[in-house]
């Protein structure tokens, strides 16, 4: 009996241990517009995600902002201050755009010059289907890496902010909208009141 027990404690930590390393992680998105919440896929996107995580830890998008907006299409940030000036980054990456994800409603990606592995710091945030941006043979595509799980609320009040054109930069949103920080949420709180993708 007392080997039983044994092995059944043994089993569930084993089990609590692969559920933690299987858990995605999900960071906090603090903008002017309100908060978004996005879990990233670590496991089909795991060269992106960690990235992206080494950016969020940095501080990097503090006071970067929302420069790219078309509606009913996709939101993009990540690379520039509100005085447009743009943040020096790390290396690209290679391109993950053949993991399987999806360029869908609420997913977020990386964005590329037109060559395939030059992603950096700046993301979008898709705003309706994309399916154009996938890979397909002789497209690379664009590589999703998470998904938003709260505060879709706040991403279709940035996808309907008027915009105008300064400079090189079009489709730039009239009113600024920062993004004050990100940062990683606990583990612990990832699983409450998470909701799909739509």
């Amino acid at each position: 009996m007392q080997r039983l027990c044994v092995c059944l404690l043994f089993t569930a930590v084993i089990g609590l241990f692969v559920n933690a390393k299987a858990e995605n992680p999900v960071v906090i998105m603090d903008t002017s517009k309100g908060v978004i919440e996005i879990e990233l896929d670590q496991q089909a996107a795991p060269i992106t995600v960690e990235n992206f995580l080494k950016y969020v830890d940095d501080g990097f998008y503090e006071g970067t902002i929302y420069h790219r907006v078309i509606k009913a299409f996709m939101i993009q940030g990540g690379g520039f201050t509100k005085n447009l000036v743009q943040k020096q980054t790390r290396d690209p990456i290679k391109n993950e755009g053949t993991n399987g994800l999806k360029n869908e409603k609420y997913t977020i990606a990386m964005a590329r010059t037109p060559a395939p592995h030059s992603a950096t710091a700046q993301f979008f945030i898709n705003t309706k289907n994309n399916a154009f941006l996938n890979a397909r043979p002789g497209e690379a595509g664009y590589a999703v890496f998470g998904k938003v799980i709260s505060g879709k609320d706040v991403v279709d009040a940035i996808d309907v902010t008027p915009t105008r054109t300064i400079g090189q930069f079009q489709n730039f949103p009239v009113e600024t909208v920062l993004i004050k920080s990100v940062k990683r949420k606990a583990p612990a709180d990832n699983a409450n009141g998470t909701e799909a993708a739509e």
